[in-house]
């Protein structure tokens, strides 16, 4: 079997067909992540990029608290965001996929549409919802309730619904297809057996639809820290996260070592939270 993987490597087809895939990772992923990490040792003078190697951003980066501050608030809301998410689109792509099952090709075709509807439209849309003399006012006041009585626009709370709003239709997608995946035969056998619906739910369905649960938890999670109209526009900047204070970085003080430097941050961040939380759902798999 090692022979014939070690003869594979040296087969000449084998690399011809791996070419186009090699070039086209080299030149849409790794020379730009090696030019961002090049760009964290220049300098910049009067808003222009001077070619140089100092260590200047990185010792501006690991400095100063503010920084870190805006990641932990970063991470923190995209954490949230997962939660609240799986924890609302569990229940509806449960029903979607087994009470709804006949309208399987509408149920896509729904999804689909909430995936490619403007985020940019969805979100301004909460700010005329939320806002002081908005929608919401507007009817809470007709039904007697005090007036402002909705006065969270601008604050974590706006910037989390705007974030959930956005991006609970790739948790719904993943875990909807978790779960039509399932093989019902495994659900009747439980039947048989004599477990309940809940037992059934709990010790056949759940533990099956977990593979749609963990990609769609990390899907929102790599989407979240990476968000920046929801702290802008819902959030009126007052609590940024990284995305946006990197933009600020790269157009406002047109510090691109800077830039590039927090979005390293910020990548290798994130990678190593989804590898730690891999690493832990892995060991409690293995321990039961």
């Amino acid at each position: 079997m090692d022979m014939e993987v070690s003869r594979s490597w040296r087969d000449p087809e084998l690399w011809v067909k791996a070419l186009p895939s090699v070039v086209l990772q080299t030149t849409c992923f790794l020379a730009p992540l090696v030019m961002t990490f090049i760009l964290t040792f220049q300098k910049t003078q009067n808003f222009q990029l001077n070619w140089t190697w100092s260590l200047a951003t990185w010792t501006d980066v690991f400095t100063k608290p503010h920084y870190w501050t805006i990641l932990g608030h970063t991470l923190f809301m995209a954490v949230a965001c997962v939660v609240v998410c799986i924890v609302i689109a569990f229940p509806i792509a449960y029903g979607l996929a087994t009470r709804f099952k006949r309208l399987d090709n509408e149920i896509k075709v729904l999804i689909t549409f909430a995936f490619i509807t403007d985020a940019t439209l969805k979100t301004f849309g909460w700010v005329l919802f939320l806002d002081k003399k908005g929608a919401a006012n507007y009817l809470l006041a007709h039904l007697g309730f005090p007036a402002e009585t909705v006065a969270f626009l601008f604050t974590d709370w706006a910037t989390l619904l705007g974030m959930v709003y956005n991006l609970l239709p790739f948790a719904i997608f993943t875990i909807y297809l978790s779960i039509d995946n399932i093989d019902r035969s495994l659900i009747l056998a439980a039947y048989d057996a004599g477990a309940s619906k809940f037992r059934a739910f709990w010790e056949v369905t759940l533990p099956l639809s977990r593979p749609g649960i963990w990609a769609g938890s990390v899907l929102i999670f790599l989407l979240g820290v990476g968000v920046f109209l929801e702290p802008k526009v819902l959030g009126g900047g007052k609590s940024p996260m990284s995305a946006e204070l990197i933009r600020q970085t790269f157009e406002t003080r047109v510090n691109w070592p800077l830039g590039a430097a927090l979005t390293l941050v910020l990548m290798v961040v994130a990678i190593f939270v989804v590898l730690l939380f891999s690493r832990v759902a892995g060991m409690r798999r293995a321990g039961a």
